[in-house]
């Protein structure tokens, strides 16, 4: 079981959150935490050794900082999989050939200017170092830093893990379920340096009001906002920035149809809200796949699968009055994204009817760890993500969902798409 956020709601007020009612929780058993720090078990040893090793020499993003630092992801789930050593070890040699050292930053960060370089990446070197310095302050509570410096100021970075394409989400997700004080800083790290404009509509609760939340409809389906979303005309001249990596100009022209659809989605029941997210989560990934010709599956949507896995991880762990903030904070990626990527149909009949023929999740497993595509960290972390969500709700739909849409994804994935005109 996880800990929980040590003094989360204790040390901390929580700064210019919409306040919710007291049924806004949604209350969820904790996976199984690994403590590989101190676990005497060998794949344990290795995941540890090689996380450390990844930590120490090579920087959280690279390629001109377009690329974020995979390894901890691929490894954590190959080996939460079940991955033998010389696997890791296999992961671990790939993914480094392509990663980059760590370069100095062009100045130091403190305690009385840490926010300033909020969103450059050149400082990436010297937030890692300061939220470990950190650390050793706290007697090496890592938790207690996180608690600070997620929820410090009146714009918390808490409200931004979507920024940089959900990943300082993804990497807090496995810090805590790996229990990992290096993947924590790295997170915090990923949260700083990714800073972007996003964080102004969790800071400001009037994005959440009218005119923002005019809505011409109100659903607690998130498939549905979706579908409004495909046939919004107001979105039909995005040809000179489609793709992902143009979301802030996606915003910029489009802001208000944006939190239109975002605002219409609503939660009366927190849970049963959440699970149909993670529902449409599975459906946009592989329920979208090959509709416009393609073969490879879309590199941006699988991110909305991984980010919502990620909030799963982390729900138990932090106050129920940041549930539907953490929630809603993905559900607007989600938006985005699905935009950007030129609005893909989505039809769950494409894996709904896929006879498993006693394919069962092991064998899903042993596709993600001993297949064709083992080594290819998006494609691992999307099956692990069907495989907890499964084991989360159960499989739903009068069958079995999540893992039709697994086999189905270890049919015919085919490498990464999606990337747009400007990626």
């Amino acid at each position: 079981m996880f800990s929980s956020f040590t003094s989360f709601s204790n040390a901390f007020s929580v700064p210019r959150f919409p306040q919710r009612s007291s049924d806004s929780s949604i209350d969820l058993i904790s996976v199984d935490v690994h403590k590989i720090e101190t676990d005497q078990d060998k794949s344990a040893r290795t995941l540890k050794h090689l996380l450390r090793l990844n930590h120490s020499n090579h920087a959280i993003r690279y390629h001109n900082f377009q690329f974020h630092n995979h390894a901890p992801h691929i490894l954590g789930s190959a080996y939460l999989l079940g991955a033998a050593r010389a696997h890791l070890d296999e992961i671990y040699e790939k993914e480094s050939k392509e990663l980059e050292p760590w370069q100095d930053s062009p100045g130091e960060i403190s305690t009385y200017d840490w926010r300033e370089y909020l969103g450059d990446p050149m400082y990436q070197r010297a937030y890692v170092d300061f939220f470990e310095d950190q650390v050793v302050l706290n007697r090496y509570d890592w938790k207690k830093v996180l608690d600070t410096y997620l929820l410090d100021g009146k714009e918390p970075l808490i409200n931004n893990l979507i920024a940089g394409l959900g990943h300082p989400l993804i990497h807090l997700g496995y810090a805590y379920e790996l229990d990992d004080r290096e993947l924590a800083m790295e997170a915090l790290g990923l949260a700083t340096t990714s800073y972007d404009f996003m964080h102004k509509y969790l800071d400001d609760p009037a994005y959440s009001k009218p005119p923002f939340a005019c809505s011409r409809y109100s659903t607690t389906s998130p498939l549905e906002v979706l579908n409004r979303v495909r046939k919004d005309e107001r979105f039909g001249d995005l040809g000179d920035y489609m793709g992902a990596g143009s979301i802030d100009a996606l915003f910029k022209n489009h802001e208000g149809a944006i939190l239109e659809h975002w605002n219409s989605w609503q939660l009366p029941n927190p849970k049963k809200q959440f699970q149909d997210s993670q529902y449409a989560a599975v459906a946009v990934l592989v329920g979208s796949h090959g509709n416009d010709g393609s073969k490879e599956y879309d590199f941006f949507l699988v991110h909305l699968l991984t980010t919502s896995h990620a909030v799963r991880i982390l729900l138990p762990l932090i106050p129920p009055k940041l549930h539907l903030t953490l929630v809603k904070q993905w559900w607007l990626l989600t938006i985005a994204v699905y935009v950007a990527q030129n609005r893909p149909e989505i039809d769950t009949g494409r894996f709904c009817n896929v006879e498993t023929q006693l394919r069962g999740w092991d064998w899903v497993t042993k596709e993600a760890i001993e297949g064709k595509w083992a080594l290819d960290a998006h494609f691992v972390k999307a099956l692990r993500a069907m495989k907890v969500t499964a084991v989360t709700w159960g499989e739903s739909n009068g069958g079995e969902y999540y893992l039709k849409a697994a086999v189905k994804m270890c049919e015919e994935f085919n490498g990464w798409g999606g990337f747009g005109a400007k990626m």
